[in-house]
C-alpha cells in the first residue's frame, strides 16, 4: 500500500508553490498525497490528520521566525494532546524559519532554500533512513540507483600538495555536492609507483604526489564525512594490476578506468610496446571483473584528442566496450566526452553519442550493462576567461544530459587558467546540479531531430564498415576484434589513425581530417572520403602484410 503524504502552509502564510512541488514529486515516487492550501490554522491541520491517517506531514511557513515559533509551540502541544507523536513531520521554508524549526524537536527533515529537488527525492525514496551516512551507499551501482532520476556527479581533483589535495577531499565532501571525487595522481604515481627509483624531479606534475598505500588510506579517511562521496582512481600507465589491487585494498574503488590502446608507445605516456599495452590493458579489465569492480575504458575520446574522425572515434567506443565484456566485465562505464574534437557542434555531438550508445548497447544482454557518463565540458572546450568558461560548462551539461546519463563527470571551468582547487570543484559542481535539475523538468528531445538522426545513421553504416575491415586483418582469429595483434596491426596499416599522430613510432598520422558544418570527417584534399575510400586507399598495405 501506497504512503500518503498531507502537505499545508501554516499559520497566515500563503505561500505554496514549495509544498505544491514537494507532493508533485512525491506523486512521482507513487505517494498519495492530500494537500490543504495556504493559511491553514493549526487546529484544522490536526483535524485533517486524524482523518485522513498520513504517514508523514509536510509543513510550509515562510514568515518570520518570531511567529515561526509560536506554530511550533503550539503545533507540539497539540500533537501531544491528541496522541499523534507517531507520525513524522516535514518542514519547508526560509533560512531562518528552517533553524526555528529544527531547534523545536518535532521534525525529522527540513528543507530550506538551500535544498534542492534532488534532496527531496533522496528523501522520498530512502524515508526510513535514520543515521545520514546510510542515505549514501559506497558502490557505484547503489549510489546510481539512490540518486535517480538525478545522474551522480562525478569531478577528478588533485593539487600538486598531498597536504592540500587531503584537505580539499575533506572540504569537497563535506560541500556534498560531489558524488565521486576521482584523485587525480601526478604523473610519477601514475607511471613509477611501483618504481620510485625510476621517478623523476618533477613532482606534483599533472596531480597529487602520493607515494606510499598511506597517502591513499589517508585521502580515503579524508572523505568520511559530509556525503561520504565514492573515490576512484586511475590505474596508472603500467602495473596496471598492481595498481587496481592497490586502489581495492585503500581506497574502495568505485570502478577501475583502463584505456584499450593507450599509455603505450601510441602516445608515449608509457613505453609499453602496443601489444603488450593491449594484452595488459585486458587483463587489468578481467582483474576487476572479477571482483565484481566496474569498468571504465578510457579509448574513444583518446583519439577525438587527437582529431580522428568520427567514424573513429564511434568504432573505438565500441571496442573499448566489446573488449570489456569479453573480459567478464559486467557493469561497464561508458564515457561520453563532449566538445571533441574542437569545433564539433551540439547537434553533431549528440548524433556521435548516439551513434555510440548504439553500438555499446546492442552489447546487452544479462551478463553485462553500461553506465551511460557524460564528460562535460570537453578538455579544449575551455576559454581561459571564467566566465565564459562558466558559460560553457552550464551549456555543455544541458547537451550532455540530452542523452540520459547516470553519471555526469564535471570538468572544472577552471581548467583552462589552473587546476581545480576545492572551491572550484564545488562551484563547478553547483553550476552542473542547478543545470541538471532545470534539465529535469523537461527538455526538447534532441534525439528526435532529423539532422541528427541522419548523422546518427551515418555514422553507423561507416562505423560497420570499419569494424568489418578490422576483422578482415584476423580472419584466422577466434575474436579478432579483442586479439592484441590483429588491434596492433589495425593502427600500424591506418586502419586506426590520427592526424596527431604524425611523426609516432607505431603509428601513421597520415590521415586528414576537417571540421565541416561541425562533425569530424576524413578528407582527401578538402573533399569529404567515405569510410570505404578511406580504407580502399589503404588497401595495398593491407593486402601485403598488414
Amino acid at each position: 500500500m501506497s504512503k500518503r503524504i498531507l502537505g499545508a502552509s501554516i499559520g497566515s502564510c500563503i505561500h505554496v508553490a514549495g509544498v505544491l512541488n514537494f507532493l508533485d514529486l512525491a506523486e512521482k515516487l507513487e505517494y498519495q498525497t492530500k494537500f490543504l492550501g495556504p493559511a491553514v490554522r493549526i487546529d484544522d491541520l490536526i483535524r485533517e490528520i486524524m482523518e485522513y491517517d498520513p504517514d508523514i506531514i509536510g509543513v510550509s511557513y515562510r514568515l518570520t521566525p518570531e511567529n515561526a515559533q509560536v506554530l511550533f509551540e503550539e503545533l507540539k502541544k497539540k500533537i501531544s494532546h491528541h496522541g499523534i507523536k507517531n507520525k513524522r513531520w516535514i518542514c519547508g521554508g526560509t533560512a531562518p524559519v528552517c533553524s526555528v524549526a529544527e531547534k523545536s524537536g518535532l521534525f525529522e527533515r527540513v528543507f530550506d532554500g538551500l535544498s534542492t529537488m534532488e534532496d527531496t527525492i533522496s528523501y522520498l525514496k530512502h524515508e526510513e533512513v535514520t543515521q545520514e551516512k546510510d542515505y549514501y551507499p559506497q558502490t557505484l551501482i547503489e549510489r546510481v540507483f539512490l540518486k535517480k532520476p538525478f545522474p551522480i556527479l562525478r569531478h577528478h581533483f588533485g593539487l600538486p600538495s598531498l597536504e592540500e589535495t587531503t584537505r580539499g577531499i575533506q572540504r569537497i565532501a563535506e560541500a556534498q555536492v560531489v558524488d565521486v571525487i576521482s584523485i587525480a595522481p601526478d604523473q610519477n604515481a601514475q607511471e613509477s609507483f611501483f618504481r620510485p627509483e625510476e621517478m623523476t624531479e618533477e613532482t606534483g606534475s599533472g596531480g597529487v604526489p602520493f607515494r606510499r598505500k598511506e597517502d591513499l588510506v589517508r585521502m580515503y579517511r579524508a572523505s568520511r564525512r559530509g556525503n561520504y562521496p565514492l573515490l576512484r582512481c586511475y590505474s596508472g600507465t603500467r602495473d596496471l594490476m598492481r595498481m587496481s589491487r592497490l586502489l581495492c585494498e585503500t581506497i574502495n574503488n568505485a570502478w577501475t578506468a583502463t584505456p584499450l590502446t593507450w599509455y603505450s608507445e601510441l602516445d608515449g605516456r608509457s613505453a609499453r610496446p602496443l601489444r603488450e599495452a593491449i594484452s595488459e590493458n585486458q587483463e587489468n579489465m578481467r582483474w576487476n571483473a572479477e571482483r565484481g569492480i566496474p569498468v571504465e575504458v578510457n579509448e574513444a575520446h583518446q583519439w577525438s584528442l587527437r582529431n580522428a574522425h568520427d567514424t573513429l572515434a564511434v568504432v573505438m567506443a565500441y571496442l573499448a566496450a566489446y573488449n570489456a565484456k569479453n573480459m567478464g566485465v559486467s557493469t561497464y562505464v561508458s564515457q561520453y566526452m563532449f566538445n571533441t574534437p574542437l569545433g564539433t557542434s551540439p547537434l553533431m555531438d549528440v548524433a556521435k553519442m548516439i551513434a555510440k550508445m548504439t553500438l555499446i548497447e546492442s552489447l546487452h544482454d544479462q551478463t553485462f550493462t553500461s553506465l551511460r557518463q557524460v564528460r562535460v565540458a570537453g578538455l579544449l572546450s575551455y576559454p581561459v576567461d571564467t566566465d565564459y568558461a562558466m558559460g560553457q560548462l552550464a551549456f555543455a551539461v544541458s547537451v550532455g544530459m540530452a542523452i540520459h546519463p547516470d553519471i555526469v563527470h564535471c570538468v572544472s571551468y577552471s581548467e583552462a587558467d589552473h587546476a581545480a582547487t576545492p572551491e572550484d570543484v564545488i562551484r563547478t559542481s553547483k553550476i552542473a546540479r542547478r543545470v541538471i535539475q532545470n534539465c529535469l523538468m523537461g527538455m526538447p528531445d534532441a534525439a528526435a531531430d532529423p539532422r541528427v538522426i541522419q548523422r546518427k545513421n551515418q555514422l553507423l553504416r561507416e562505423a560497420y564498415i570499419l569494424i568489418d575491415a578490422i576483422k578482415t586483418l584476423g580472419s584466422s582469429a577466434e575474436e579478432p576484434l579483442t586479439d592484441p595483434e590483429v588491434l596492433e596491426k589495425a593502427v600500424r596499416c591506418g586502419l586506426l589513425d590520427a592526424p596527431q599522430l604524425k611523426g609516432s613510432t607505431i603509428a601513421r598520422g597520415e590521415v586528414r581530417t576537417q571540421m565541416i558544418n561541425g562533425a569530424c570527417y576524413a578528407v582527401n584534399e578538402g573533399q569529404i572520403m567515405t569510410e570505404q575510400e578511406r580504407i580502399d586507399g589503404l588497401a595495398e598495405d593491407v593486402i601485403c602484410g598488414y
